[in-house]
């Protein structure tokens, strides 16, 4: 195959611990030692891109920001921007958008996408968009490029879950109107021919959901760096347990894995340790202190992948406990690492994991509690899953698998538009 010239697009692609950042991070960087030209273009927070430096055959890698108003940033969210921060109409939408109780970000980046990509010179061979699903996408089509789309999973899978654990009629509605641009996400993708996922179960959902023709969706899991995640050299801690799980949002069951967690404290000597945070004043936080389990549970932010590896070897148990997941890097991540996973029997995870770990009924805080206390329990389990997980991940998960695969795709997407030419 050629060199290529890719646009790859993310609408936000937080660095550490997201699912999406770590997507383009390591997709770009093997497409580009594929020796392919790759232009991410990206909104905030943007990714970290390796530096491939004089490495012998690689292409070119390229960050090109694409600004948004930076509206739900860490530290000051749904914020409003002062009036000399406006600079096009793209930026009254973002705002007015926010304003009425929507989530502007996937169609407000398309459109800057469009714009920006649509005048690069010389044009780019494929457009890949990741999980925008905007407007913007569907102009560029228009203009003749091949695009190429991945869906993680779809969102009103979120949608649904969350309106579900919403406890009032208003805040049902408000659930909705922030989620109002699922709509557009599944308009888009039934006009895109070309769809990446990255397992057999979103590729179901997607077609369920979003009504995709299931002929367009081309399966292709998510890799690991096995050189980075790796068995650790240092004993790991007694009675540790990580889990990625930090967030609010009911779909990542961070509130099943406290109240677990809570029972748990109760019988043995336990640390919790969550990477990422919640709101200050948010539902997890009030739980950890309403269960006065605050000197069990440890938060831990913008860790590295070194770290975060060194992290995961550190576990006797990775748990990952979320009422869904299209895929789920964390779980393949503390499996590189040789160590157990206890999981939810939810979305895609029996499938990432198979056998080399314990499912649970997802949203049941006593069975959750009950596996992971079996498995501190049990070393010879948990050396065995660790190992099994371990060789799982090897034959079957690697970036660059991922990236000439997904090349391959970008082959075919190019051949169908040049036969609608």
């Amino acid at each position: 195959m050629p060199p290529l010239r890719i646009a790859l697009l993310s609408y936000r692609s937080k660095p550490h611990c997201g699912g999406q950042g770590v997507y383009v991070r390591h997709l770009s960087r093997e497409l580009a030692r594929l020796g392919h030209h790759v232009d991410v273009y990206s909104g905030q927070p943007y990714p970290d891109l390796d530096d491939l430096g004089d490495e012998p055959g690689a292409g070119t890698l390229r960050l090109v920001t694409l600004p948004s108003l930076d509206l739900y940033r860490d530290d000051d969210p749904f914020r409003t921007p002062e009036l000399a921060e406006w600079r096009d109409l793209v930026d009254v939408l973002e705002v007015a958008t926010m304003w009425t109780g929507g989530f502007p970000e996937p169609l407000t980046f398309s459109l800057r996408a469009a714009r920006a990509v649509g005048q690069a010179v010389p044009a780019y061979d494929v457009v890949h968009d990741n999980q925008s699903l905007g407007y913007g996408l569907l102009a560029l089509r228009r203009r003749g490029l091949p695009i190429v789309t991945t869906i993680h999973h779809p969102i009103t899978v979120d949608r649904d879950l969350e309106i579900a654990a919403a406890p009032t009629r208003l805040k049902r509605l408000s659930l909705r109107r922030w989620y109002g641009f699922a709509r557009m996400q599944a308009r888009v993708a039934q006009r895109l021919p070309r769809i990446v996922t990255v397992s057999r179960n979103s590729a179901a959902d997607i077609t369920r959901e979003f009504g995709v023709a299931p002929a367009a969706v081309t399966v292709i899991p998510v890799g690991v760096d096995v050189e980075v995640f790796r068995p650790p050299a240092a004993p790991r801690v007694p009675g540790r347990i990580v889990s990625v799980a930090s967030s609010d949002s009911p779909i990542k069951g961070a509130r099943v894995l406290i109240e677990a967690v809570a029972k748990l404290a109760t019988e043995r000597d336990i640390e919790l340790v969550m990477v990422g945070r919640p709101k200050e004043d948010g539902p997890i936080a009030r739980l950890i202190d309403q269960l006065s389990i605050g000197d069990r549970v440890r938060f831990v932010t913008g860790v590295s992948d070194a770290a975060l590896a060194t992290l995961l070897g550190s576990a006797e148990v990775v748990v990952v406990p979320s009422l869904y997941e299209g895929f789920s890097i964390p779980a393949v991540e503390a499996m590189a690492c040789a160590t157990p996973v206890v999981a939810s029997r939810a979305g895609a995870l029996p499938e990432v994991i198979g056998d080399c770990g314990v499912l649970v009924k997802p949203g049941d805080a006593g069975a959750l509690a009950a596996a992971v206390g079996d498995l501190l329990d049990d070393p010879i389990t948990r050396n065995r899953l660790g190992r099994a997980g371990r060789a799982r991940v090897s034959e079957k998960y690697s970036w660059a698998h991922v990236a000439a695969a997904t090349a391959e795709v970008y082959a075919d997407a190019i051949k169908d538009a040049r036969a609608h030419r």
